[in-house]
């Protein structure tokens, strides 16, 4: 099998999945180029309106619809971050130094390290997890998807994608903090208005709403009746009558 007699253990796992992608049927070698390219970061982002739609009515619901917020964000500051790396590398396409290998995709440019689709959906699936930890572990299941699905493709390397869930991790967790100084309050804001009130609007405590009812029986107790434990006084005997 073509790449197994190469020393580089690297190579050997990139040209196993070139051969099984090689194997499979047209429609199969199309879905997976779907997904690869488009439909999984496709699936990221509507995880991230999910988990704003479970999140926006939180008790904590300003600073919880902040953090799923800032998953959008951390995918950008990676694509950022990534930038200067990329072309500091420099690190041709798997199938530029080995035309043996047969790409799933055409016209795909540009250098290698890091992979993009790998640190940026990583970065969404740690962003999610910080707030909702069940969308988070199914995001961060998809995130290692789109990494293989990228080396499946033969336009990455593995080391491509592992540099690209540890850039999208860093990422994420090192900008959180500045970040979730400035949007809780920037939610908050928005839901007071009248435009953006849809975006937060956090329900109260079953406990509070109990003690809210009780506090308030107890306001018209006072305001009706005597507080209880207090006996009526009785009226006084009239005189005449007893004369």
């Amino acid at each position: 099998m073509a790449g197994l007699d190469n020393t580089d253990a690297e190579l050997d796992v990139l040209y196993e999945f070139n051969d099984f992608a090689g194997r499979l049927p047209g429609w199969a070698a199309r879905t997976a180029s779907f997904l690869g390219e488009t439909g999984l970061p496709l699936a990221l982002v509507l995880l991230i309106v999910l988990a704003w739609f479970l999140v926006r009515r939180r008790p904590d619901a300003p600073t919880a619809v902040a953090g799923v917020l800032w998953a959008g964000p951390a995918a950008a500051v990676t694509w950022l971050v990534n930038m200067p790396i990329r072309d500091f590398v420099a690190r041709p396409r798997p199938f530029v130094d080995h035309p043996d290998l047969e790409p799933l995709v055409d016209g795909k440019t540009g250098y290698s390290f890091v992979s993009d689709h790998a640190g940026i959906a990583m970065a969404i699936a740690v962003a999610l997890f910080l707030v909702h930890r069940t969308l988070g572990l199914v995001a961060f299941a998809l995130a290692l998807c789109q990494g293989l699905a990228r080396v499946l493709l033969a336009v990455h390397y593995p080391t491509d994608v592992i540099g690209g869930f540890a850039l999208g991790t860093a990422s994420a967790l090192l900008f959180a903090p500045p970040a979730m100084a400035v949007l809780p309050p920037l939610v908050r804001a928005g839901a007071r208005t009248r435009w953006l009130g849809w975006i937060a609007r956090p329900q109260a405590p079953a406990g509070a709403a109990g003690e809210a009812g009780a506090a308030g029986a107890a306001g018209e107790d006072g305001a009706g009746q005597r507080p209880s434990g207090r006996p009526e006084p009785r009226p006084s005997a009239d005189p005449g009558l007893a004369a």
